[in-house]
């Protein structure tokens, strides 16, 4: 007998439709050179969360529900092919929470710097690792707007607790990175902040639509307005998705969980039309942690969140 008969290496003995790719066989290392639409980076940091949080494992989990979805959209006809490049994680230290916040900084700065992709998709990590993202992703000659879903402001003091995952849009607007007008705010909730982080938002100018504006208004007519209004003052626009602006039935695997919020199709509609206009050109996806999660449900949500991200783009263009 020459060789073993029905066996495959270990992990490859799996069920494969010929006529069918699956989002996650798209990804690809990334080597100096190469070239895409699409870039991918894994922020896996959580120690800066001021709740007992995991997500420094949700790039992976992310990820791995990649492999859920197929490349095709039967409601558009798009079929993706082309590779999307994954830069991998950035290297996280177990006990420096500030070093961390730094390297995040410094690794993404590079990422960014390759040019590689023309759009970019950051897998956190709690939601510390959007001022490190936003500064790495901004330029001193360009001008940044930020949409942000959230039942959070992420306003929150340094003095009380340092840099958590409360304080990044405060950070950002004191540092000059980011203006507060510039700043759209969609899915704050009721009780989910305190009274002296909304007058930090009026004083700054920053743009606020409650949960009980989303009732009152569509979320994508909100978009469709600020979207205008943000791509007229700035030059580029960056999306940041706290998965707690869902309702806890629909992201049971967020630190954060509260009734009250977004469902899953609202928010992936918003992404979806906001990915469609020119000026957005990087998100991040953060609050998962999928330790707590039930059926990896949050984080196929987020998978599905980079997918609409990635559609738009296709459309928009």
């Amino acid at each position: 007998m020459t060789g073993l008969r029905h066996v495959k290496p270990a992990g490859e003995a799996v069920f494969k439709d010929r006529y069918t790719t699956k989002m996650s066989e798209l990804l690809i290392p990334w080597e100096k050179g190469i070239t895409a639409d699409f870039g991918i980076a894994g922020a896996p940091f959580s120690k800066s969360s001021i709740s007992h949080s995991g997500a420094s494992f949700a790039p992976a989990a992310i990820r791995l529900a990649l492999t859920s979805y197929t490349t095709f959209s039967g409601d558009t006809g798009v079929d993706f092919t082309d590779a999307i490049i994954d830069f991998g994680d950035i290297n996280m230290n177990p006990t420096d929470v500030v070093g961390n916040q730094q390297r995040l900084y410094e690794g993404l700065s590079d990422i960014y710097e390759t040019e590689a992709a023309a759009n970019w998709i950051v897998l956190g990590g709690d939601h510390s690792i959007s001022h490190s993202s936003i500064k790495a992703f901004s330029k001193e000659d360009v001008s940044v707007g930020v949409i942000q879903f959230d039942a959070h402001h992420d306003l929150r003091n340094v003095e009380d607790g340092g840099p958590t995952n409360g304080t990044p849009f405060r950070r950002l607007i004191e540092d000059g990175t980011l203006k507060g007008e510039n700043l759209v705010q969609i899915g704050i909730r009721d009780f989910t902040n305190a009274k002296a982080y909304d007058d930090y938002a009026k004083e700054h100018g920053v743009v606020v639509y409650t949960m009980q504006d989303l009732v009152r208004e569509s979320i994508l007519a909100i978009l469709e307005r600020e979207l205008k209004l943000l791509g007229d003052r700035v030059d580029v626009i960056y999306l940041s998705v706290d998965m707690d602006v869902l309702d806890q039935a629909f992201a049971p695997g967020c630190p954060a969980i509260g009734p009250g919020g977004m469902d899953s199709s609202a928010l992936l509609a918003g992404v979806h039309l906001a990915a469609q206009h020119e000026k957005v050109k990087a998100m991040d996806i953060v609050e998962i942690d999928p330790t707590i999660d039930i059926r990896n449900m949050t984080s196929r949500v987020a998978a599905n969140v980079m997918l609409q991200f990635m559609l738009g783009k296709e459309l928009g263009d």
